[in-house]
């Protein structure tokens, strides 16, 4: 179901596509909680560390595929909402088969590093061999990754933010089925929870592309167009490039901080794995909201409306604010409860308690600054302006890696934990200050426009 984006009140139109979107990113975000967890109880905390060890990385993989794609789909938001047609199905094509390319080259150099990066990372040798088997598979599954990104992209960019959540839906209780027969019964360990991942992420993205296919002919290129344009692949890499360097950047302070934490031993590692995990689910109602003002911006832009984007980032900003005070609230309420999911019952969870309830209280504090991140760096996206967006991600590295040698140096747990609030405070500034640039900006060139025709 497409949503023009370019008509009605702001924050209605946002809630509503935002609502699916979260409820896929929880879904989507669960593939790897249902790994952690299931490793967790019936292989052990071990290999739960194992698996936590190489979250970095792996947002690290998910991120170039969700960051590239989404900047591919940016040129087909912005040709929507100025509607062009042919344009969309032009843009559609060329982005597939830069993808295609994208993911070969991606899986390679991953492939390459793996083993070099776990070792810098300061990865325990009691779980290394577990941590690198979880990662090297699930690297080799990045196509389904792309893929399943690109196609779900395409249909926001067009308004339709339902669809991609039925698909990841099924998938997602696809994964817990498979990771219990993998895990459980056929007793594969950490290998099991990666290989039921990348087979979850690719029956959505078959799901998705025949879904495309037979039902949104406007997303469906004909046969005239299934060639490399020189001018949309510009475009669309420059807008894809800085999207997924910002994952990536994010990604390597990331690492540092999870450098920081390794130093503390298994039991550090397990438990802060745990709240982590609990923290990226609640987080995805700010991902769902800044994806939403991703889709908002760019179709708006497409249209040349700048006063209706403006209200859009208020009503976002409005909506965000309220959302991360309330899951505070509840993580900070909720987490002795939700500890005990991710553990057998032969672990001593008072051992645990100590690394998660930190990293918890210190975390929710930002939970406003975090918020405000995504808003802000989609909203420019969208627009089509990723540079400043990028060096946000930059911003955001320079501050966790800062906060992360400073707690090497000192052994300090909680300021291992402060890593995550100095990066996100420093990025919510610089990228809020950005916003404000870059729409003097557009309406500097809007005017010129104007004028222009006035001549």
């Amino acid at each position: 179901m497409e949503l023009d984006m370019t008509k009605g009140r702001p924050l209605p139109v946002l809630l509503r596509f935002t609502l699916p979107l979260m409820i896929g990113n929880v879904f989507q975000q669960l593939y790897n909680m249902a790994d952690t967890v299931i490793v967790g109880r019936f292989v052990g905390a071990g290999a739960l560390a194992a698996v936590g060890s190489t979250g970095t990385i792996m947002f690290l993989l998910t991120g170039f595929a969700q960051g590239i794609t989404s900047g591919f789909a940016i040129l087909t938001s912005q040709r929507y909402g100025a509607g062009d047609e042919k344009g969309v199905r032009k843009s559609v094509a060329n982005g597939i088969l830069l993808s295609l390319w994208s993911a070969v080259v991606l899986t390679a150099v991953f492939l390459a590093g793996l083993k070099p990066l776990l070792r810098l990372m300061n990865t325990p040798k009691d779980i290394f061999s577990d941590a690198y088997i979880y990662i090297m598979i699930i690297c080799m599954g990045l196509l389904a990754s792309v893929f399943y990104n690109l196609f779900s992209a395409f249909l926001r960019a067009v308004g339709d933010s339902r669809t991609p959540l039925f698909f990841l839906i099924f998938s997602a209780c696809l994964n817990v089925g498979l990771d219990v027969l993998f895990i459980v019964a056929f007793r594969w360990g950490t290998a099991g929870a990666a290989l039921a991942t990348i087979a979850a992420q690719a029956v959505s993205a078959v799901l998705c592309g025949i879904y495309i296919w037979k039902k949104v002919p406007l997303l469906t290129p004909g046969t005239g167009v299934w060639k490399m344009d020189r001018n949309d692949s510009e475009r669309q890499l420059f807008m894809g490039i800085p999207m997924a360097l910002q994952f990536a950047i994010t990604a390597s302070g990331g690492m540092v901080t999870q450098s920081a934490i390794n130093l503390f031993g298994s039991d550090a590692v397990a438990a802060y794995t745990a709240a982590v995990k609990l923290e990226g689910l609640v987080e995805q109602g700010m991902v769902a909201i800044g994806q939403a003002t991703a889709t908002y911006g760019g179709q708006n832009y497409g249209k040349g409306d700048l006063a209706r984007i403006r209200s859009g980032v208020r009503a976002a900003l409005f909506s965000v604010t309220v959302y991360s005070i309330v899951m505070a609230v509840i993580m900070c309420m909720g987490l002795r409860s939700a500890l005990g999911i991710f553990f057998s019952d032969g672990v001593n969870l008072m051992a645990m308690w100590p690394w998660a309830w930190t990293f918890t209280k210190i975390c929710t504090a930002f939970f406003v600054p975090l918020g405000a991140i995504f808003v802000f760096r989609n909203v420019m996206q969208g627009c089509g302006y990723g540079f400043l967006p990028m060096f946000g991600g930059v911003v955001e590295m320079v501050a966790r890696l800062f906060t992360a040698l400073t707690a090497i140096n000192l052994h300090s747990y909680k300021m291992a934990c402060f890593c995550h609030p100095a990066a996100w405070t420093a990025a919510a500034v610089f990228l809020g200050a950005s916003y404000l640039y870059v729409m003097r900006q557009m309406e500097r060139k809007k005017e010129k426009y104007v004028q222009g025709r006035g001549m």
